[in-house]
């Protein structure tokens, strides 16, 4: 800028530059709504052209200001500019918007917006994670779970639930440092792996898993409170008496009596501890993250203390049942034995309760569950990518070698006896009083219980902010606002969860849920793992596609291990949400695996197809629709209505593709943009018919050189179009359109030359949609060999219930009456061993007599063609012919064949089928040299009165076959 030089200020500046909304067009493209030069670099160019006004100030901080490195060459701002480099410098840049969620860019512009403190490994997975895990299953059923399956059945449980947690782990933290999370935790890598369904519906059962476990929590909590202060009980405790069993299910002397809380005090105490939880959940996450600590070292301590006790047991006041660390109790432990209880986890001989290592599986794997903890918070850590690999992993296997310590440490302890009768022995045995055993249970299941009621209702407010099921809007939530009504929401399943009051009831509900919940993960990992997309880079390298596979089938396996019936309630629910989001839902592409798969899976089909040509066998029709070739639609309407209902009739029960192409004229970098939107209408119309296909639109200067490109290059190896259809240009000569001709013949030549089948429909505007049924016979003129395409197309009619009704006639034209029974029994037999139903009708054209409209319109072609050929004589002055911009050679006798043979032909179809459905004639090439103005007399003449016709010509290859 030192030279001289200005340029016009842009109207706000801030730090420098100045963002322009990215609209849908380039959205993953940033340009400057001002660019200057480097100052460096204008004395350098050639720039004596262009007019540079002086700057008065050159001083000017207000303009200097644009002094920045940019390229204008490319038209763009530099990268160090872009990508926020410049803060690296101590520079001050200001950050643009960022989009709107839900929109994938390719840069992250700028620096990231801050709208909080952010949490670290420790506080934000580690401690949610560990507290979690550690739940009520550890502190009053994990004894209970050592005696009733043994030493061995118990090391055997945690290592079987502790491997799937542990696989799941490993694919969670690989696809959480494949990019940049929001807010969702594992429905958002699942719904963005898997698609908007599978995570709309795995992710609402998670949610109601959180809700659910909330009220697991919740129970355990008042149960631990209920024996701890036996006189806060409102109704009188249940007694069981229990009579005393050896190991081998023999009876010994004597009996135990056990008293439980009472089911109603469960229930109140529940729904007040519940009611009082929910209020705490209102404040916001960050109370639940600064009182996080508080619960969390009592639990540390308490472990500690169990820990402790069990070193020093037997102390002075211990039940007998305890022994301490022995190994004759080792010993007696280590096998298992299943009893019946009742509703309380009492073993009774007369309990409805049976049980077995897979129902210890479903009791004991909430005890594992929490790893999600951590990417439930994703929105409020540091480092997603390595806060949740790290901390994930780290609380799983701290959590797994203390349960398989405590099993071996449980199992020497006391007798199966006190393991199964006593229902908190870790209090018994904790050192120095068990009351620290009761504050740390109660304070563990409330933290964890806190952390499931925030949660869970943040996880319902992601999947309503993604737009994807209208119901759930009303749990949509602001950047940075609290779920309140998804909190009242989860207050009210929770509540209705402690009401029924059986912690060994809901523990298998939440095992169910999560269960999906890990499996979504491990599929996820699995197929992005196995397609390894180029967008698939994971910082996280020690997975495998393997692992992910072991993760997903321990996961099956320990569901349907657990209760086929709670397996099969699950994955309805699952499923019925599933169908739910895909008729409800909105589309929603995320790039997820399954586009990526069905991308492969595209290409390697399209790869295995090769270039050779298709059997007949496999053919499909795959129909080039010309959409709007002749005359003008309505604006509004980007093709034929009845064009997209005609390329449905050519399906054989839907199976097979379209391609709507329509020609837009002009120049392509003028227009462009309305290539775009004409193609944007045309797709969102064929969405509207239903039919299957895709849209093109082609710039071309004129219809003929559009076609041409498009009957050149469209489509890939075998999936290139096969047959153009388009309509017959009935309005030609009515609208006096005297560009039609040339521009008919010249798409049929190409046709041709391409090895195009072609089907031109006239009486379009006639022609049935699938409601409207029509009777009578499909007739077919079957005049030269096409591959048996026109009998193909009369089958597939056939096949629809509009012409379901209808029946077949072949028609072949034989040049004598002695040929006649010849050919009539040739095709007879042709037509069985293709397994065609139809009758053969022989006609001679020698005899046939024109009708009388057909004479008159062959005499009103002879005047017109005559006139014409007087007007190409008077503008050639004694010159060569031309027409169409080209020389031609003009035979009269030849032009009067042509009309003649053509008239017999129209004549014998009004004479058998003026009645018929819908006639197939074959379409007679255009004659090399001929005016294209003759052509469409000679095509005139042929569907003259015909109503409804399909005018086919096939290529030079077989469509169908006699054999098997």
């Amino acid at each position: 800028m030192e030279n001289g030089n200005d340029i016009e200020p842009a109207d706000e500046l801030i730090g420098a530059r100045q963002y322009r909304p990215v609209g849908s067009h380039d959205r993953a493209v940033v340009q400057m709504s001002s660019i200057s030069m480097h100052p460096s670099s204008s004395s350098d160019l050639p720039l004596s052209p262009i007019k540079l006004t002086p700057r008065a100030n050159p001083n000017d901080t207000h303009l200097s200001s644009h002094t920045e490195s940019k390229l204008e060459l490319f038209g763009f701002d530099s990268l160090v500019n872009i990508l926020g480099l410049k803060s690296m410098t101590g520079e001050q840049v200001a950050t643009p918007s960022s989009p709107r969620d839900g929109e994938d860019v390719a840069i992250t512009i700028g620096r990231p917006k801050e709208t909080g403190p952010k949490l670290g490994t420790l506080m934000g997975v580690f401690v949610p994670c560990l507290q979690n895990i550690l739940g009520i299953i550890y502190y009053i059923r994990f004894s209970w779970i050592v005696g009733m399956g043994g030493i061995g059945q118990s090391l055997l449980l945690v290592a079987f639930c502790g491997s799937c947690t542990f696989l799941t782990s490993i694919s969670l933290s690989a696809i959480a440092t494949n990019g940049a999370m929001k807010g969702g935790g594992p429905y958002y890598l699942i719904g963005r792996a898997l698609g908007p369904e599978v995570g709309v519906s795995i992710g609402l059962c998670f949610f109601l898993g959180n809700a659910v476990a909330g009220a697991m929590y919740v129970l355990g909590a008042v149960e631990t409170f209920l024996d701890a202060v036996p006189a806060a009980d409102f109704f009188q405790e249940s007694v069981t008496v229990v009579n005393n069993t050896l190991a081998n299910g023999t009876a010994s002397a004597g009996a135990t009596t056990i008293s439980t809380p009472s089911l109603h005090d469960l229930q109140v105490y529940g729904v007040i501890v519940t009611i009082l939880l929910c209020f705490i959940v209102f404040g916001g996450v960050k109370i639940i993250n600064r009182v996080a600590p508080a619960f969390l070292v009592p639990v540390l301590f308490s472990l500690f203390c169990i820990f402790i006790g069990i070193l020093v047991a037997p102390r002075h006041n211990a039940p007998s049942g305890v022994t301490g660390l022995r190994a004759s109790t080792f010993k007696d432990n280590w096998s298992s034995d299943y009893q019946p209880t009742n509703n309380a986890g009492v073993p009774d001989p007369s309990g409805s309760i049976s049980w077995d290592f897979n129902a210890l599986v479903g009791l004991f794997f909430p005890a594992v569950t929490g790893i999600m903890a951590g990417s439930n918070r994703s929105a409020s850590l540091k480092d997603t990518q390595r806060s949740i690999p790290v901390g994930t992993l780290a609380a799983t296997l701290t959590t797994t070698t203390m349960y398989f310590i405590s099993v071996l440490l449980f199992g020497a302890l006391a007798t199966r006896e006190e393991l199964l009768t006593n229902r908190l022995l870790t209090a018994t045995v904790a050192w120095p009083v068990p009351a620290i055993i009761y504050i740390g249970i109660i304070l563990s299941t409330l933290g964890a219980a806190l952390q499931s009621l925030t949660g869970a209702p943040r996880l319902l407010a992601a999947i309503a902010n993604d737009d994807i099921l209208p119901v759930l809007n009303y749990f949509k939530v602001s950047e940075g606002g609290e779920p309140h009504l998804a909190t009242l929401f989860t207050a009210f399943i929770c509540i209705g969860c402690v009401v029924i009051g059986n912690l060994d009831l809901i523990t298998p509900t939440i095992t169910m849920f999560f269960l999906l919940c890990y499996a979504g993960v491990n599929l996820s990992c699995f197929l992005l793992d196995l397609l390894d997309a180029p967008s698939w880079r994971p910082r996280w390298k020690f997975h495998h596609w393997s692992f992910s596979l072991v993760g997903a089938l321990l996961c099956i396996v320990i569901m349907f291990s657990i209760s086929w019936a709670f397996t099969v309630v699950s994955l309805a629910l699952a499923s019925l949400i599933y169908y739910y989001v895909s008729i409800k839902g909105k589309a929603g592409d995320w790039g997820d695996g399954f586009k990526s798969a069905y991308f492969q899976l595209a290409l390697r089909s399209l790869r295995s197809l090769g270039a050779n040509q298709v059997h007949p066998k496999n053919w499909y029709p795959i129909p080039l629709i010309f959409c709007r070739p002749w005359g003008k639609l309505p604006e509004n309407v980007p093709c034929h209505p009845k064009l997209a209902d005609f390329a449905n009739f050519m399906k054989k029960k839907g199976r097979g593709m379209s391609i709507f192409v329509s020609i837009l004229d002009g120049d392509y970098p003028s227009r462009a943009e309305d290539a775009k939107v004409m193609c944007h209408q045309l797709a969102t119309y064929i969405e509207y018919k239903k039919c299957e296909g895709v849209a093109e639109i082609v710039v071309a200067p004129t219809m003929s050189d559009g076609f041409r490109s498009v009957v050149q290059t469209m489509g890939l190896g075998n999936l290139k179009p096969n047959i153009v259809v388009m309509r017959y240009p009935e309005i030609w000569r009515r609208e006096n359109l005297t560009q039609i001709p040339s521009t008919f013949v010249s798409i049929i030549n190409d046709c041709i030359i391409a090895n195009k089948a072609v089907v031109i429909v006239k009486g379009l505007d006639e022609w049935p949609n699938e409601y409207q049924r029509q009777y009578g016979t499909i007739d077919l003129y079957w005049i030269v060999r096409d591959g048996g395409l026109m009998l193909l197309l009369s089958q597939i009619l056939l096949t629809k219930a509009s012409f379901e009704s209808c029946k077949i006639q072949v028609f072949c034209i034989a040049e004598e009456d002695t040929e006649a029974e010849e050919l009539k029994s040739d095709v007879k037999k042709f037509l069985y061993d293709l397994r065609m139903q139809a009758e053969v009708i022989v006609v001679t054209m020698s005899g046939s007599q024109g009708q009388d409209d057909s004479i008159e319109a062959f005499s009103a072609a002879q005047r017109r063609i005559a006139s014409y050929l007087a007007d190409m004589k008077a503008a050639a002055n004694g010159g060569p012919l031309m027409a169409d911009g080209k020389q031609v050679m003009v035979n009269e006798q030849q032009v009067e064949k042509f009309l003649y043979t053509t008239l017999k032909l129209n004549s014998t179809i009004l004479r058998y089928s003026r009645m018929a459905a819908v006639v197939l004639v074959s379409l007679p090439p255009p004659p090399l040299n001929h005016p294209a103005y003759f052509y469409m007399e000679y095509m005139d003449l042929l569907v003259e009165n015909v109503p409804r016709m399909l005018i086919v010509r096939g290529y030079r290859r077989d469509v169908v076959t006699l054999f098997t």
